[in-house]
């Protein structure tokens, strides 16, 4: 076991913030993480996985764990579907190009989603009409209070946009260690009529489209809105798209005739918060070396060597404006550390 001091997380977060850990390991297994956990000299301890979802205000002023378990296993499978086993150290995209490589259908649509596997159920990931609980199955998490393993199914994640038991009864409770999930091979269910996949595909020149196809072409979309983060720090949406009442949305209607909208149940639609904030003025706005990018308005940048404090001042301006002009609240997808 070896800690660090004074180690910088900048390559561990993928705003590139230069913040400080006075203390640092990095864990790669469970073994090493149980006798991790239990040092009483280091009281205040912060886990960190990818570093995809979370933004740095300040040093910490403690130990810092770096999950880094890696593997992935085939617990079973029949003719038609496959069950998965991936430790939570192990890149999300890898993950899904691995699954893909293999003709592994599911999660296609999540591809490039920076981030690593433990933290994907954290927030239940989604893009393109699919979140991670549609090829959930369980996940296996580590209390910090008792150093035992437990399994969460699907009913006890309790899953919804952006949010799952982690991030409410059980923050803070519990590490993610692996995730299991089920997933296609053959006769593969393809989802391409949310955002721009079927263009996309049509420029790809796809009639007949493979998981393979839907991954490449929600790789092209992303690239084309989204900024890398190894060249451009940010952590992709940094805002949630809100939920609001029918009767609300339909008087912003009267103002706002092109706003869009996804219905969401019989009295609830979800707006695009990239929509809200690029009518608020916002993208591509620059502010020294941090601001919103000029393609995709739910992302914060930082251009270099920016605070995290002035990435998060940024963001509260912009929740400012966004509930003066259209009376609707956005909240931060994001970690605020």
């Amino acid at each position: 076991m070896h800690i660090e001091e004074n180690i910088s997380l900048k390559p561990y977060n993928t705003f590139s913030i230069d913040a400080l850990a006075s203390f640092f390991i990095s864990v790669s297994s469970i073994d090493e993480l149980k006798q991790v956990l239990v040092l009483k000299e280091y009281p205040n301890k912060l886990i960190l996985g990818g570093g995809s979802n979370m933004l740095l205000t300040k040093d910490f002023k403690g130990l810092v764990i770096h999950i880094n378990i890696k593997g992935i296993e085939i617990v079973s499978e029949n003719d038609n579907f496959v069950t998965i086993k991936a430790c939570a150290g192990e890149n999300w995209h890898e993950f899904v190009l691995w699954c893909i490589d293999n003709d592994f259908g599911g999660i296609e649509n999540l591809s490039l989603i920076p981030g690593n596997v433990g933290t994907a159920p954290i927030q239940n990931i989604g893009a393109y009409g699919v979140e991670l609980k549609d090829t959930f199955v369980s996940c296996e998490a580590l209390s910090l209070e008792s150093q035992t393993l437990k399994t969460f199914t699907k009913a006890d994640c309790n899953f919804g946009y952006r949010n799952s038991i982690f991030k409410q009864q059980a923050k803070g409770k519990y590490i993610i260690t692996s995730v299991t999930f089920i997933l296609s091979k053959k006769k593969h269910k393809l989802h391409v009529n949310y955002g721009a996949i079927t263009s996309q595909l049509k420029t790809m020149h796809v009639i007949q489209p493979t998981i393979q196809d839907v991954s490449k072409a929600v790789i092209a979309i992303r690239e084309s809105k989204l900024p890398n983060p190894k060249e451009i720090g940010n952590s992709g949406s940094f805002f949630k798209n809100p939920v609001i009442s029918k009767s609300n949305f339909d008087k912003l209607l009267q103002d706002f005739s092109d706003i869009p909208s996804y219905p969401v149940s019989v009295g609830e639609v979800k707006v695009p918060a990239g929509w809200l904030i690029e009518k608020a003025g916002f993208k591509g706005k620059q502010f020294g070396n941090y601001g919103i990018h000029k393609e995709q308005a739910l992302v914060l940048v930082n251009y270099g060597n920016a605070k995290g404090s002035d990435i998060l001042n940024l963001s509260k301006l912009i929740q400012k404006t966004v509930k003066r002009l259209f009376g609707i609240s956005i909240e931060a997808e994001v970690n605020i550390l």
